[in-house]
């Protein structure tokens, strides 16, 4: 069967196709976190002082004794058997943006032969899997491959049900022999301790006398592309690579915003909930669903949660998604950009910081301009993005997020704060030293009886903005769907940490000069805002103006690319912040230039070497069959003396052999291997590679637009995008 036979089939099943059924779940307070080894789990499971132990360990990061893990472990244990589990996992989240487990069986043989369980607090606190057979940037080597996994107690255990049975997850981190960090959970932690330390610095400063640990909360707003898997696995650059590397535009796409906040399709709604349910056993909080701006886009959010945990969950939660996806007959494509000329996918996330003696410090309350704690607090995240912007588009470089950012759908490359009409007011009167009046948040009335009023926020929203303040917290818009939100937190935290000591410092010396708090904040905030004020920014971030302004007259930095964004790892400013705030040694910081940039001229490669591929074997034939055919159509016809007109002919001739022109230039761009280092080789791909793969791209498209529809092999976007 050829391949445009299996499309049209394809869509006809669809098309009858009902919403696969699920198993009937009861309500929420009965299936919340059933599956997980929480604290109320361990009340039940553990002694009096064991449990007192984990609370403290879970709560304020305080040490645990070998002893109290062997009894955590015997109760883990006893936990997971009585769920049906046989195999235990140490879970960890090395240099990508996945995870990684093995599973290792309760089982044991004893003398007599017999099979019995066993699990202590030896096998709980460290697992042994390769250390040199994960990205690692050179700090693991074949021949020095030894690397450890060591139980995250402050990140919960959970039972993972799958078809395949139930298996025991134990976050981890993991580690080499020699001690530097391997993954992605150990630079969170020290990055969230190192702001704990400078947060309560300055508070202490500031006379708060109980001040409890702080922690970073994330809350990752998660988009997402649903396709029919008939469509997906018929597709070679959806299968290998998360996008469609050729296809033309649908002629109705997104312009009539007519699926934003629409009805859900019906097997969407189903697989929602069944995907929710899920999360809710794993005790993930996800509050809200909707589809999004493109055909076939949808979110889920999650409440907000401490960092660590949060993080975890959110590689837990594209993991549920993915199979509970294919339980749905669908493919979850967390791809940021898989449809040309449709919005693509971000991750927003959601950060504050704060404790339960303070509460969230990124909460202005109704007095802003009289809040202490939330304008030195507010005013270090403006210093930090200022200084470490060009870290931030860093962190959120890849090769599929470089199509989103900047794309008139997404912020842009240049990193910016919005901090709305309000709060821009208060931080200008500082900078300025000339108070006016405060805007007011003011009451809604719409003038209709039965719709109640309400208080608006004082300041609005600003979707171009990659870095927002939104009320309580700053809205982290660059990051893109498929990343992992522990490198932008652990950029975030660095960066506030940072400039919490440079402002602890400067309090400091001003009090003991005798200055009173209130001048000596005043003072402070003032330079901040001479310093760094130039970050802030209200506008259309799309606009060209900004761009321009934003380079030549603020000095801002814009880095399109990944080729541009990833060698800011290696400056020496961000290599002492790092090392100065013991987030991440040299070492360590080098490999995740290494292993990032491999990942970006591999995934360039693997685009590359598949456009010409596809070009070659399935788009050229397509066009040639049609053209044949359309070839004899024109000679019956003036056999029996019908004039038809052959411009199509023309067309599809010339668009086919610059479609295999281009291929062939592809193919050999591709085979070029002779680079200095690293950066030459991203260079190579973002302004070699990439563009001869749009201009390949284009013939394909032309081609799809002119090909009759019977001939084309390949799904079309009106069908993967509409077709539920």
């Amino acid at each position: 069967m050829s391949g445009n036979e299996q499309r049209h089939l394809a869509i006809n099943e669809i098309t009858n196709r009902k919403p696969v059924p699920t198993d009937e779940i009861g309500p929420l307070s009965q299936i919340w976190a059933t599956d997980v080894f929480s604290l109320s789990t361990m009340e039940e499971c553990l002694s009096k002082n064991a449990f007192k132990a984990m609370k403290q360990t879970v709560k304020t990061g305080a040490p645990l004794d070998p002893a109290t893990a062997d009894i955590v472990a015997a109760a883990m244990k006893d936990w997971a058997l009585g769920k049906g589990v046989k195999f235990f996992s140490h879970i960890f989240y090395p240099l990508t943006n996945i995870t990684a487990e093995k599973h290792d069986g309760f089982i044991v043989t004893n003398s007599d032969g017999h099979a019995i369980t066993e699990f202590t607090g030896s096998v709980l606190i460290k697992g042994e899997p390769d250390g040199s057979s994960f990205p690692n940037g050179s700090l693991r080597m074949t021949n020095e491959a030894r690397g450890y996994t060591a139980w995250d107690p402050s990140s919960p255990a959970y039972v993972m049900h799958t078809a395949n049975g139930a298996t025991l997850m134990i976050p981890s981190v993991f580690v080499s022999w020699t001690g530097e960090s391997l993954d992605k959970k150990i630079p969170l932690l020290r990055s969230n301790a190192a702001m704990d330390r400078a947060a309560k610095r300055l508070l202490t400063l500031m006379g708060e006398t109980e001040v409890d640990t702080l922690n970073a909360s994330c809350g990752a707003e998660q988009e997402y592309f649903l396709v029919d898997a008939h469509f997906a696995n018929s597709r070679p650059d959806l299968l290998l690579t998360g996008r469609t590397l050729f296809g033309a535009p649908s002629p109705k796409g997104q312009e009539f915003d007519d699926h934003y906040f629409g009805a859900i399709p019906e097997r969407v709604q189903v697989f929602m909930q069944d995907f929710e349910d899920k999360l809710f056993r794993l005790g993930i909080p996800a509050k809200t669903h909707h589809n999004e701006v493109a055909p076939g886009q949808f979110e889920v959010a999650p409440y907000f949660e401490g960092a660590n945990v949060a993080a975890d969950h959110q590689q837990l939660m594209m993991t549920v998604m993915k199979s509970t996806a294919k339980a749905h007959g669908f493919m979850c494509l967390l791809h940021e950009k898989p449809f040309a000329g449709v919005n693509g996918s971000g991750k927003h996330v959601n950060w504050s910081v704060g404790n339960s003696t303070q509460g969230n410090l990124l909460d202005p309350g109704s007095s802003p301009h009289e809040n202490l704690n939330f304008l030195l607090f507010c005013g270090a995240v403006i210093r930090g993005v200022h200084l470490y912007g060009p870290l931030l588009r860093a962190v959120i470089a890849s090769a599929a997020n470089d199509h989103r950012l900047g794309a008139n759908e997404a912020p842009p490359a240049i990193l910016s704060v919005y901090l709305g009409d309000q709060l821009e007011a208060v931080f200008d009167d500082i900078r300025t030293g000339n108070p006016s009046d405060l805007a007011e948040a003011g009451v809604m009335e719409l003038g209709l009886a039965q719709i109640l009023p309400f208080t608006r926020d004082p300041g609005d929203r600003n979707r171009t903005s990659p870095f927002a303040f939104t009320g309580n917290r700053f809205e982290f818009r660059a990051v893109g769907s498929s990343n992992s939100v522990s490198g932008p937190l652990i950029a975030m935290n660095t960066m506030l940490a940072d400039s919490l000591d440079w402002i602890a410092d400067r309090l400091q010396t001003e009090l003991d000069a005798g200055v009173s708090q209130l001048h000596a904040v005043a003072s402070i905030l003032k330079e901040l805002m001479e310093l760094h004020g130039d970050v802030v920014f209200g506008g259309d971030g799309y606009s060209e103006e900004w761009h321009r302004a934003a380079v030549e007259e603020r000095g801002l930095r814009n880095l399109p690319t990944t080729a541009d964004a990833l060698p800011v790892l290696k400056e020496q400013m961000i290599v002492e912040l790092f090392e100065r705030t013991g987030v991440l040694s040299p070492a360590e910081l080098e490999s995740r230039f290494d292993v990032y940039a491999e990942q970006y001229v591999l995934s360039i490669g693997v685009e590359a070497t598949l456009a010409a591929e596809m070009a070659k074997t399935m788009v050229y034939p397509a066009a040639m069959a049609y053209l044949s055919d359309l070839g004899a159509t024109v000679s019956a016809a003036s056999l029996v003396g019908i004039e038809v007109e052959t411009l199509a002919m023309k067309v599809v001739a010339e668009e086919a052999n610059a479609l295999m022109v281009a291929a062939r230039e592809l193919e050999t761009a591709t085979a070029v291997h002779d680079f200095a280092s690293v950066e030459e080789h991203m260079r190579y791909c973002a302004d070699t590679l990439r563009p001869l793969m749009d201009r390949l791209r284009a013939h394909a498209d032309a081609l799809e637009i002119e090909v009759a529809d019977s001939y084309w092999p390949l799904p079309k976007y009106r069908e993967m995008l509409f077709v539920r």
